[in-house]
């Protein structure tokens, strides 16, 4: 990339952070009501009371992914080809979800129609090829489909899991970690200042999901520690290969957290739920998000931060909103905001 289109990338970048929420803006949102909503954010569905609320709340989604998405956008333009094959690798994440969609269509019998309302509408650039998909008989059909294409290696994977174990939850598992192991290609792929920036943040990403995966593979799905690590995509930060295969073999949730590297085993100690130990990793990539975005020197590596920084304020804005929609009490969105402690009061009322 040149000078010049550096300097572009990195001036939008610095100029749409601003409208990133800190704790403050988010406690100022958790504060409107759905009409006031709506106007600051330009989410007309929210008005049309004649759809229910799951309908509305859908349309939000599609709304916020295409804002999101509309980001992304402007940040391709400036990117050599190295770069914008990463920014791509990282939205694919939503062309997974429509898989994962897909899948559980042709597991549970689903008809196209009710199949297509829970898709996502995609740019060409990451989308399925959904007509082809809807006309496969079942899943390793579909998969097979999904071959011939740009999402070949997910594909082959994914099939291969459900091959050799026909359970739903292993392929969707697969799908995962075929997602994020293109991530790490794509990374490995960029030179100089580009490939350790970016390498240096993808590794706090995989170090939050690897440790997320094998608690829940191990101790909620009762994998054994070789099915555990097969999943996993070893980071070169604090997760690397041989430290997971030394976790993976830890019997006992407390034990595991114990025997982290630091700062991970000082930021969970005392942690007593996989819900706890998201809301801290959660908070541990949001603060090298925001000083990537802060003090990074690589144009391509502050894009993937502002991105990351950018999903989570859409998820938080999406659980206000369906929390509104559904009519759930403060107390309950504050929690799903972050912005209470994760301990669901007994006596709130019932919501309407």
């Amino acid at each position: 990339m040149s000078a010049i289109a550096e300097a572009y990338l990195n001036t939008r970048i610095s100029a749409m952070s601003v409208r990133l929420l800190d704790t403050p803006a988010l406690t100022g949102l958790a504060e409107l009501k759905l009409p006031a909503l709506a106007e600051r954010f330009g989410l007309e569905p929210l008005l049309d009371e004649q759809l229910p609320p799951r309908s509305r709340a859908r349309a939000v989604e599609q709304t916020l992914l295409h804002l999101l998405l509309a980001d992304l956008a402007i940040l391709l333009r400036p990117l050599d080809a190295t770069g914008r094959g990463l920014l791509l690798a990282w939205a694919r994440k939503y062309a997974l979800i429509n898989l994962k969609t897909l899948i559980r269509g042709k597991l549970y019998g689903l008809d196209q129609t009710e199949i297509r309302e829970n898709l996502f509408d995609l740019p060409a650039r990451v989308r399925l090829p959904h007509q082809d998909l809807y006309r496969a008989e079942n899943v390793l059909e579909l998969l097979r489909v999904l071959e011939g294409g740009p999402f070949r290696l997910i594909a082959r994977q994914a099939r291969e899991s459900y091959e050799q174990r026909r359970d739903p939850f292993v392929l969707e598992a697969a799908v995962d970690s075929r997602y994020y192991a293109e991530l790490v290609r794509q990374a490995n792929q960029l030179q100089g200042i580009d490939a350790q920036a970016v390498q240096h943040l993808l590794g706090a990403v995989l170090d939050r999901i690897n440790l997320l995966w094998l608690l829940r593979f191990r101790f909620s799905f009762g994998f054994s520690p070789s099915e555990a690590f097969y999943h996993l995509v070893p980071s070169k930060r604090l997760l690397h290969r041989e430290r997971l295969l030394e976790l993976a073999n830890v019997d006992g949730f407390e034990q595991l957290l114990e025997a982290l590297p630091e700062p991970l085993n000082e930021r969970l100690a005392g942690a007593g739920s996989l819900i706890e130990v998201q809301r801290r990793l959660g908070g541990l990539l949001h603060e090298e998000c925001r000083r990537t975005l802060a003090g990074g020197r690589s144009g391509v590596a502050r894009a993937l931060a502002y991105l990351f920084l950018r999903e989570h304020d859409t998820h938080q804005l999406y659980a206000l909103i369906e929390g509104r929609l559904l009519k759930l009490p403060q107390e309950v969105v504050d929690i799903a905001l972050g912005l209470a402690p994760p301990n669901c009061p007994m006596d709130l009322p019932t919501a309407a």
